[in-house]
């Protein structure tokens, strides 16, 4: 075989390698992104459950402390209406 045919086969089998080789890459960046997707749905299903426990567990709270107070400012206007009227 002449030089130039011994060239294009070497060539020939660095193209089929170099295919290869981008066959793999796309298949490992495909599952990566795959498993980076899920990860970031878990995390994010999980962050908005946290999430939502907390403004949950705030607005239970605010709700004590309001009513809390308006039973306060009830009391105290019920004693400014017994000072009013003398009792």
């Amino acid at each position: 075989m002449g030089r130039f045919t011994d060239e294009m086969t070497r060539l020939c089998g660095e193209i089929a390698a170099c295919r290869q080789a981008r066959k793999g890459f796309i298949k490992n960046l495909t599952h990566n992104v795959a498993t980076m997707k899920a990860n970031f749905r878990r995390t994010h299903t999980e962050m908005s459950r946290k999430a939502r426990a907390e403004r949950q567990a705030a607005l239970n709270h605010l709700k004590k402390t309001v009513g809390a107070m308006r039973h306060e400012l009830a009391a105290d206007l019920e004693g400014a209406r017994r000072a009013w009227a003398g009792k």
